[in-house]
């Protein structure tokens, strides 16, 4: 079976297939464009994906996800990491861990610390803004390594889901020895949808989370030590979720 090729944007297009369509998928050259630095300024943050912690969270009782997660609020531009606090989703958007206050080993210092993480999330954004209106965005950030040590490696357990947030990308970093991960993008009211597979690092898909349901499917191995690494962030106005309940 061929693998449908990527829907690719350009990114004078990014705002209005948001707002139509609910995602939107852009080159990595558009990706570092966008942020306002080289490819090689965004690889200068992938070595701290090999120093990620074992999520101890996983219901399914598996040990194929490492993760670190810390929150931000992206005020008119201005990014601002906040004091460390849990990750928590309602079981409405999280059938499978909602509920929980997860609290995961923080991203590292020197990873937002470094110039092209600012200029990444900044960027992101103020697309969401173009979107949705100037906001105080609250953001959470989440680095992934789903490995295939067990054999199969589930990167979105939960099934297809939202995220109860405004905004939500998903930016492929790194995959390696590693088949599977197709990621599968729905209409949240309707049948429409569509599905292909991120392959370069850097590749970005944005979604309008009111409007779409998203989730990957499952890696397996094609070599001893295959995984695959992606960042994950979400915007939400007004507040962190379970802040406003």
């Amino acid at each position: 079976m061929t693998t449908p090729q990527l829907p690719y944007l350009e990114p004078s297009q990014l705002t209005d297939a948001l707002r139509s369509t609910g995602y939107a998928v852009l080159r990595p050259a558009d990706v570092a464009a966008l942020a306002g630095c080289g490819i090689g300024e965004l690889d200068s943050l992938v070595p701290s994906w090999d120093r990620l912690e074992l999520d101890e969270y996983l219901k399914d009782g598996g040990r194929y996800r490492r993760r670190r997660h810390s929150c931000f609020i992206d005020d008119a531009g201005q990014l601002t990491q906040t004091p460390h606090r849990a990750h928590w989703q309602p079981v409405e958007y999280n059938a499978l861990h909602g509920g929980m206050h997860r609290l995961f080993a923080p991203m590292e210092a020197a990873t937002v610390a470094n110039p092209a993480w600012d200029r990444l999330l900044g960027a992101l954004g103020e697309v969401c803004s173009q979107v949705a209106g100037q906001q105080r965005w609250f953001v959470e950030a989440h680095q992934f390594r789903i490995d295939t040590a067990d054999g199969i490696g589930r990167p979105t357990p939960e099934g297809a889901h939202r995220d109860g947030v405004n905004f939500v990308a998903v930016i492929l970093i790194n995959r390696k020895d590693i088949k599977g991960g197709e990621t599968r993008v729905f209409d949240a009211d309707g049948p429409a949808g569509q599905r292909f597979t991120m392959l370069e690092p850097w590749t970005l898909l944005l979604l309008d989370d009111a409007a779409v349901i998203h989730e990957s499917t499952p890696i397996q191995p094609l070599g001893d030590h295959g995984y695959r690494d992606t960042l994950v962030l979400t915007w939400r106005a007004n507040a962190f979720q379970g802040e406003d309940a």
